[in-house]
């Protein structure tokens, strides 16, 4: 590993956060690098060669059929087992909003129990991302919290009430789960951020806002942490007093978490 890691960041058409995951994780101490997913498609192996992995936020292929499905679709043909691969040594991936969709339909989350080897065909999603219970698109901040979780992206995030937020934009956001799959994410500490019960903005199940799979190494999302890396993106950051503007704003500690975890296994 290079003393920066590697980060391969997923484009495709649609795709319109790219460059925003990409700075996120530059100024979190990584580099990155743009790989077209029908790049990925003709050399899976590519991804063997990267120590972080980002599946951004957009509309991939217009969103056409629902979000996400296309890229879903062919991710789930020709990539799965690559991902399976990244995930079994180590990799962090974070998978923000249309990376969250994707990443849900693909069989990447919520992923085989603890313990639980990796399926070697793509498993029957299990929870969907579905239309907003407004039937609207929805661009604004909210309110989150970071339940105690197996994530290595959200660990030890805590925040005064004041900057707990992340930005959203989406119209198919609402998390939707049977009561069985809620409890057992919640038994495995999957359930990584939460939408405070005051300001849940699409209906998700549970005030589901992000869930990772059971090693805490793959985080979706349907916020954009990317969005929040500076003090001054905060929507009144004029006005928060030097107390809650202490340390690095919650969505750049995500992206410090990980390459912190990728420089702390690192085997060579």
């Amino acid at each position: 590993m290079h003393n920066r890691p590697r980060t391969l960041i997923v484009t495709t058409a649609g795709i319109n956060c790219d460059r925003e995951l990409a700075h996120a994780f530059e100024l979190a101490g990584a580099s990155s690098e743009f790989v077209h997913l029908n790049r990925l498609m003709a050399a899976p192996d590519l991804l063997d060669q990267y120590d972080l992995i980002g599946l951004p936020g957009g509309f991939s292929y217009g969103d056409a059929v629902a979000a996400g499905r296309i890229g879903a679709q062919l991710l789930r043909q020709k990539l799965y087992p690559a991902f399976m691969a990244a995930i079994e040594r180590g990799v962090p991936i974070i998978a923000p909003c249309n990376g969250f969709q994707m990443a849900v339909q693909m069989g990447l989350l919520p992923g085989p129990p603890a313990g639980v080897p990796w399926p070697h065909e793509p498993a029957v999603a299990s929870v969907a991302l579905t239309r907003n219970d407004t039937g609207r698109f929805t661009d604004r901040w909210v309110a989150v919290e970071y339940p105690r979780s197996s994530c290595i992206w959200t660990h030890g995030l805590e925040s005064p009430a004041a900057t707990s937020l992340l930005p959203i934009a989406h119209a198919e956001g609402r998390f939707v789960a049977s009561a069985e799959q809620l409890d057992a994410m919640g038994g495995a500490g999957q359930i990584a951020v939460r939408y405070a019960a005051a300001d849940n903005p699409n209906g998700s199940d549970g005030d589901i806002a992000g869930i990772c799979d059971a090693s805490g190494l793959v985080l979706g999302l349907m916020p954009h942490p990317e969005r929040y890396t500076r003090w001054s993106h905060h929507p009144s950051w004029t006005r928060l007093d030097e107390a809650s503007r202490a340390g690095d704003p919650p969505g750049l500690a995500m992206f410090r978490n990980a390459v912190a975890h990728v420089h702390a296994t690192a085997t060579v």
